[in-house]
């Protein structure tokens, strides 16, 4: 069956599904400045979908878009088969999206465990009152989330530093916690903003472990934006490139591996 339909096993046995996302020409302005133009992709259920291209191509704002950061002025995001109306970040999150950032954006003076805890908050739904009180539902809720955090700070095998405050930590280690919290919040989508920037070899290896790990195990649809391309191609099931707010590339890693626009934006090699 043609991988680009959606409903195919790879390979290594993971089952890849029907269309999730759908991004159907966007565009997005910033003034005079287009950072978005035109772009049309998708996003298939169980897959790891890599978005990539030179800096300033606008995969940041594209993930944006997708999170609910940035709206769109021209263009249509549909989920599950519906057209998504304007959001605010958060009830993008109460739909199943999560994400983690370029630069990291955690709690430097609580835990590990409270920082991950908080990925948990689309999930509450006692009420204040009754959270304070901690009786009841309110009670049964919060044993129920913490036992589900303790889960995935032993799938991430964080649990030497659960108690430790974030801003002690070394930056690997940071970004750990961050897809931890994102994980949290059980996403059915996960973006993942250049989740091994910064990163030694031996971080990397750890992080793509995690992110194949998250997809098997979990079931986890990913979308993830990342520079280093040995990462990319060994990750990705389909790729799309941007270049200077445009889509130059979309398929398979050996499609984009082999294609000559892509290269160019890569190496700035122009050819007639």
């Amino acid at each position: 069956m043609n991988a680009m339909a959606g409903n195919y096993t790879t390979e290594d046995g993971r089952k890849i599904g029907g269309v999730m996302m759908e991004m159907r020409n966007i565009t997005l302005r910033f003034g005079g400045v287009e950072a978005i133009k035109d772009i049309s992709f998708d996003i298939l259920e169980g897959e790891i979908r890599a978005i990539i291209g030179p800096n300033g191509a606008g995969k940041s704002s594209m993930l944006n878009v997708i999170s609910g950061f940035y709206h769109p002025q021209e263009g249509e995001v549909w989920f599950h088969g519906a057209k998504r109306p304007s959001m605010k970040p958060y009830q993008v999150a109460q739909q199943g999206i999560a994400r983690t950032f370029q630069n990291i954006a955690l709690f430097d003076g609580m835990s590990v465990l409270d920082n991950i805890m908080t990925g948990r908050l689309t999930h509450m739904k006692t009420g204040l009152l009754s959270q304070a009180l901690w009786r009841g539902a309110a009670e049964r809720e919060e044993v129920a989330n913490r036992e589900f955090v303790e889960k995935i700070i032993d799938f991430l095998e964080i649990q030497h530093i659960r108690k430790t405050p974030v801003g002690r930590l070394p930056y690997g280690l940071k970004k750990r916690v961050e897809l931890a919290r994102a994980l949290a919040a059980e996403p059915k989508l996960l973006l993942l903003d250049e989740p091994m920037a910064g990163m030694n070899v031996e971080e990397k290896e750890d992080m793509s472990r995690y992110i194949l790990d998250t997809n098997d195990e979990f079931g986890t649809t990913i979308a993830l934006i990342e520079h280093d391309m040995g990462v990319v191609m060994d990750l990705s099931d389909r790729v799309v490139v941007m270049d200077y707010g445009r889509k130059i590339g979309d398929g398979t890693p050996d499609d984009v591996r082999n294609n000559q626009d892509v290269i160019d934006a890569y190496l700035g090699v122009s050819h007639d």
